[in-house]
């Protein structure tokens, strides 16, 4: 593909998956749109061809451009004169390896939905392509860049905790406490498809984003786990509870608990971790609030946007405090960063080093090595096994 010098113009943007019925496709869409960075030109948005072109035309994309393959997309777009710089990867989980190995060979950088694909072996040769080609992948944890996150992300560099001691975090759904699979929602199906999702359920839909959250934050590396998983409900092929120990290399102690039959939970991610010197807690439901209780000083309550708030909280801030952000800015703040980042490589520029907390190829390995070892210990009898 031909890279343009311009950088005055919007970044060319193609999807795979997110047609009509899905929904992170939408999130994807208008996260890329916020800060007015993106333009979407190309798509091969449903399996379906007939679903991908009313799609397409549902979105403004010229007929031309709405292919019935990613395959087809990767080749033509990367023969064109004005072809697509990136391509978000918005699919279930089984197809987030081709996808993105098609895109790559075409020359084009790589935005995909997590986690990064069914296995280990997968990951592995995605992370030696990417290597290979030397272009951007953004794995999107979007949890990441929430302002608080990235704020607390920071206090724990500056030592504000201390040493890290404990780590307790958990991610509880109850939309799975029934057999929804078995009715006409989409989302369920393949999420309860070990064909499509992979070796984890909710390990692998809501676990991975735990534990990126945990590491994310506290920079630590587990070295062993014991891992319960399990499907509660009866004739559930992939698990709906996880209840992991962990063990870390600096000799802290965690725990992590995602569940999606965990009934009147919706999206209840939670992060608490614990140092020698304090303690942070931020819950995703109410992602604006960031608390911090020293061991020798009053408890914090801190406010995205508010005062005393570091440059790593402030970057992803829009609006100020009390006009609640979330979900759609967390993940716009992951497009706009890599924006930042495409447009350096653009102009031969140099990308501000802000932007460079997005998580990648490596992160996406060490998501798919996680569920491989949370699922090894659980089939062994919830022994402990290295990480």
């Amino acid at each position: 593909m031909t890279e343009t010098k311009n950088p005055a113009r919007r970044i060319r943007l193609g999807m795979v998956g997110g047609g009509q019925g899905a929904f992170i496709g939408a999130v994807h869409r208008i996260a890329a749109r916020l800060d007015d960075r993106y333009e979407l030109v190309a798509g091969a948005l449903s399996s379906k061809p007939d679903i991908a072109r009313a799609s397409a035309a549902e979105l403004f994309i010229a007929p031309d451009r709405s292919y019935d393959s990613f395959a087809d997309m990767a080749k033509q777009e990367a023969a064109r004169e004005d072809g697509i710089d990136a391509c978000a990867i918005v699919t279930p989980n089984h197809l987030h390896f081709p996808a993105a190995m098609a895109m790559l060979d075409a020359g084009i950088h790589v935005i995909c939905d997590k986690p990064l694909c069914l296995n280990v072996e997968e990951a592995e040769l995605l992370a030696a392509k990417v290597r290979e080609t030397g272009l951007l992948f953004a794995l999107t944890h979007n949890y990441t860049a929430y302002p608080m996150v990235r704020e607390a992300r920071q206090m724990v560099r500056d030592g504000k905790l201390g040493d890290i001691r404990l780590v307790q975090v958990e991610y509880p759904q109850g939309w799975m406490a029934t057999r929804v699979e078995d009715t006409d929602n989409k989302q369920a199906h393949w999420r309860a498809d070990p064909a499509k999702a992979g070796m984890g359920g909710a390990l692998g839909d809501i676990g991975t984003h735990a534990h990126n959250l945990a590491d994310f934050v506290t920079g630590l590396e587990i070295s062993e786990l014991c891992a319960d998983i399990d499907a509660i409900v009866p004739g559930r092929k992939l698990d709906d509870n996880v209840q992991i120990l962990l063990r870390y290399d600096n000799g802290a102690r965690g725990m992590l608990w995602a569940s999606q039959v965990a009934i009147g939970h919706e999206n209840g991610l939670r992060l608490r971790v614990y140092g020698d010197k304090g303690g942070i807690e931020w819950a995703q439901e109410h992602p604006n609030h960031l608390h911090f209780r020293p061991l020798d000083g009053r408890p914090e309550l801190m406010t995205r946007g508010g005062a005393g708030i570091g440059s790593a909280g402030l970057r992803g801030v829009r609006v100020p405090p009390g006009h609640p952000e979330g979900y759609l800015e967390g993940f716009a703040n992951l497009y706009t960063d890599f924006a930042d980042q495409l447009i350096a490589r653009i102009t031969n520029g140099k990308a501000d080093p802000a932007s460079m907390l997005i998580p990648g190829i490596n992160e996406g390995v060490k998501g798919m090595k996680f569920v491989e070892a949370v699922v090894r210990s659980s089939q062994r009898g919830a022994v402990w096994v290295s990480f």
